[in-house]
């Protein structure tokens, strides 16, 4: 048997964080992370395109904690004790240096994921963190005095117990042996597959500033919309995608959704149109690319407007008018089907959050026995934030079994 002060069960962001922190501030507490692969940091690895997206540049705790479509009441606390520059503090005070980009995303000068893999592994070498990697956890038993947890390799014990597992389908329902309820978990951050003859043949098309709502619903997002070869993608809809995570698992992912390219009402654009036939009347339709949109979207809304290339905007019927109106404000698209967001892949759900003290992130259930990161019912948009969540929960955890 290995008797540990304290275990950590997950070799991810969330593990690694608690574990260093907790090392550092009790540098005598026998600390060991238990890891199912072969290696830890995979998804660390993997995020931001291989940049780790470390952190989003929003440093008003209630803003920040509105990017989480489960969580955000919950995290609005635990962000005032450690939110976006703590974190960035604590990567520089470990050497690595960091940057915001335009998007306010932040990663680490050297665009590169393995700046903190390093970093992680170096701070936990250096205190003496024991980190048993193909340590796949079996079974958790609570005794009187200490809880044990089985893996496949020995049995360890320890006083205080994290679990740090992320999306982890297997260790959800060890936890739900303890007693905890376990919220059944969906995707949350996908793209949408859409096959129409609009978008068909423009794939690499942006769009800046557009809104998109979920038909008979009250979901909506806006920002910054990504046509490709299977549907659409970036913000707009990745936005939409973990707001409406349960709401569109219910549909099994056949949906219709309504785009408004240029953010106006239908009435406002009806009007802006009847001053283009007048200001650009001897001018055809199809090329006169007006809102800033990019020319190979507007020619397609053209046409879906049964307005043909040699129709000039004086010759522009009242029917036309209205279909260019609604292209442009109100467009509809049949969605069939998901694709994950790059490598990464976020749920929405985990443990019941009314079931978790979140200034300690302790069970309410069993003592000595706390959460972090996305093995709770808590999920964000993209953009760093998941990630913040992971350090947030962690240091707090850190703290809490510490004391």
């Amino acid at each position: 048997m290995n008797h540990k002060d304290i275990i950590i069960i997950g070799g991810g962001a969330a593990g690694f964080f608690a574990a260093i922190n907790i090392a550092e501030q009790h540098p005598t507490l026998k600390v060991a992370v238990l890891e199912r692969g072969k290696e830890g940091l995979q998804k660390v690895k993997v995020s931001g395109g291989g940049r780790c997206n470390v952190t989003h540049a929003e440093f008003i705790p209630k803003e920040l904690a509105q990017n989480y479509p489960r969580g955000e009441k919950e995290l609005l606390g635990p962000f005032h004790q450690f939110m976006t520059g703590d974190t960035i503090e604590w990567f520089e005070k470990r050497g690595v240096a960091l940057k915001i980009e335009d998007d306010r995303r932040i990663f680490p000068v050297t665009n590169s994921s393995q700046t903190i893999i390093d970093c992680f592994l170096g701070e936990a070498k250096k205190y003496g963190t024991e980190i048993f990697y193909n340590h796949s956890v079996t079974a958790i038993i609570k005794t009187e005095l200490n809880w044990q947890i089985y893996t496949a390799k020995q049995r360890f014990t320890c006083k205080k117990l994290v679990i740090a597992t992320g999306s982890n389908p297997k260790m959800w329902q060890i936890i739900a042996k303890l007693g905890h309820t376990v919220i059944e978990p969906v995707p949350s951050l996908f793209t949408f597959n859409i096959k129409d003859k609009r978008i068909k043949d423009i794939p690499g098309v942006v769009v800046q500033n557009v809104e998109v709502k979920l038909l008979d619903s009250n979901f909506e997002s806006q920002g910054p919309l990504l046509i490709t070869h299977w549907g659409m993608s970036a913000p707009a809809i990745l936005k939409l995608s973990a707001f409406a995570a349960i709401a569109l698992a219910k549909r099994n992912y056949k949906f219709q959704i309504q785009v408004n390219f240029i953010r106006q009402p239908y009435s406002d654009c009806i009007a802006m149109l009847k001053l283009f036939k007048q200001e650009f009347a001897k001018k055809t339709v199809m090329n006169s690319v007006l809102f800033e949109l990019p020319r190979r979207l507007w020619v397609q809304l053209v046409e879906a407007s049964e307005i043909d290339e040699t129709t000039r905007w004086a010759e522009l019927t009242r029917p036309q008018t209205e279909a260019l109106a609604l292209q442009l404000t109100q467009a509809v698209f049949n969605v069939d089907g998901k694709s994950t967001f790059k490598e990464e892949f976020v749920t929405a759900g985990g443990i019941d959050l009314k079931e978790i003290n979140f200034k300690t992130f302790e069970s309410k259930l069993h003592a000595n026995l706390y959460f972090a990161g996305e093995v709770i019912n808590v999920d964000a948009v993209t953009g760093g934030f998941n990630f913040q969540n992971a350090w947030t929960s962690a240091f707090i955890v850190s703290k809490s079994v510490s004391e």
